[in-house]
């Protein structure tokens, strides 16, 4: 009997311990979307619906340096531009790798409009759910001035310390910057969030910047957010592959081809027409 009452003893202090751990790890999330699956999460799959478009053109690409706080860095150089056209592959090759501080920037068949919800998805080569690499994303109407989402870093740990280039993050602490998500899933943009400034027409969006985060805690070489706090995300990655490595954008709301509206307006003069017979 004893022996009994010490096994249940025994089984509700571990139920107790995993409770007790689970909701220190719920208290311990960020205030941002979780991962790919989760309850609320915001991930659009490669194959999703509502990927109508692809980015078609490379219009720069500019590789940082393996290291930046190494003078004598190499660039990143694994991957060439064209790997970022067309559908994703979901895969951890396929990408170009824009080394710390590199951007690259595309074009499109057909200029991208604000509709209901998001409106295009970046997508990264994350190896799983918490190692990710980060990117500023910046849109333009007229090719030559870009500008920025708002991305917001807020880390629970106040004082967090550096993320070294094979650490583990966690998404729910970031947001408004590409590469929340493991590959596969793009994280997703809503243009309404850039509507009102002066020189950008966000029904006319021609293309695309992404602009690697430096994850360095030091502030000579670290990124900022848009309160100037550093974002902290794997740091050093002194590799060919160093920094974010784009695999795609996909676009949801593509503006159609002129021959589509007159397709468009020639069926709704049919229907008028025949309406009018009846």
């Amino acid at each position: 009997m004893m022996k009994t009452k010490n096994r249940s003893r025994l089984c509700s202090t571990v139920l107790l311990v995993l409770a007790q751990a689970s909701l220190t790890h719920s208290l311990a999330a960020g205030d941002y979307a979780p991962a790919a699956g989760q309850p609320g999460s915001e991930a659009i799959a490669m194959n999703d619906s509502s990927i109508v478009a692809w980015a078609t053109s490379v219009e720069s690409l500019v590789r940082g340096p393996q290291d930046i706080s190494n003078a004598e860095s190499a660039l990143a150089s694994y991957g060439s531009g064209d790997n970022a056209l067309g559908a994703a592959q979901g895969t951890s090759g396929g990408v170009v790798s824009l080394g710390d501080g590199g951007s690259i920037t595309l074009g499109f068949d057909n200029p991208i409009y604000d509709g209901e919800g998001f409106d295009f998805a970046v997508f990264e080569n994350g190896f799983s759910d918490t190692f990710l690499e980060f990117a500023f994303v910046e849109v333009s109407s007229n090719g030559s001035d870009f500008f920025r989402f708002e991305a917001d870093y807020a880390p629970v740990n106040e004082t967090p310390s550096q993320i070294g280039g094979f650490g583990s993050v966690d998404t729910t602490e970031y947001d408004n910057l590409a590469g929340k998500y493991k590959q596969g899933y793009g994280t997703p943009f809503d243009l309404a969030e850039l509507e009102g400034i002066g020189d950008l027409d966000i029904n006319n969006i021609v293309a695309i910047r992404i602009v690697d985060v430096v994850g360095s805690l030091d502030v000579s070489y670290g990124s900022t957010d848009k309160d100037g706090d550093l974002i902290n995300d794997p740091y050093a990655t002194p590799f060919s592959s160093s920094g974010f490595d784009l695999d795609a954008i996909g676009v949801m709301h593509a503006v159609p081809e002129p021959q589509t509206y007159a397709a468009l307006l020639g069926l709704v003069a049919l229907a008028i027409s025949l309406m009018r017979r009846r």
